[in-house]
């Protein structure tokens, strides 16, 4: 019995990998959502660039999770693609009814803090088992959010 996938990787690894993946799939769907939320409420002086800001970090976010959707595929594995799965798994949580500059920048910023820290461990998970296409994926991601939550980071100093 073949133990690699079409494209090569241990079948057992991929699946932990898509395991992980998938629950970085879930985050981000629930960091998506918040985002589509604060971006529809915001309010207050810096509506318009938190308004303009928001919309760009949830179109980020729409093409990550797309990405990694399709990486999880591309390794022989299926995505997850329900919201009660995302519920489930996420350890970002849904917010409601924050529309001010500071509680929405704050909320931004700790569920991106969540996304990076499991995009870590990917990485280095990925990186053990000569994952390069996801080690790629991830490792591009890591220094796109890493970059906004300096940025995050400064508005709230």
């Amino acid at each position: 019995m073949n133990k690699l996938t079409n494209i090569g990787l241990e079948k057992q690894d991929s699946v932990e990998i898509a395991d992980k993946l998938n629950e970085l799939l879930a985050n981000y769907h629930i960091y998506y959502q918040n985002l589509r939320g604060f971006h529809w409420n915001i309010k207050g002086i810096h509506f318009f660039q938190l308004h303009a800001k928001y919309e760009e970090l949830y179109n980020n976010a729409l093409a990550r999770i797309d990405a990694l959707a399709e990486r999880i595929l591309t390794i022989g594995q299926k995505p997850l693609h329900t919201f009660s799965d995302y519920l489930r798994v996420s350890s970002i949580q849904e917010t409601s009814n924050l529309s001010g500059d500071r509680e929405t920048v704050e909320a931004t910023h700790q569920n991106l803090s969540v996304i990076v820290n499991l995009e870590r461990d990917i990485l280095a998970m990925a990186a053990e088992r000569d994952d390069e296409g996801t080690v790629a994926l991830v490792s591009e991601d890591i220094n796109e959010n890493e970059k906004t939550l300096w940025m995050l980071r400064a508005f709230l100093s």
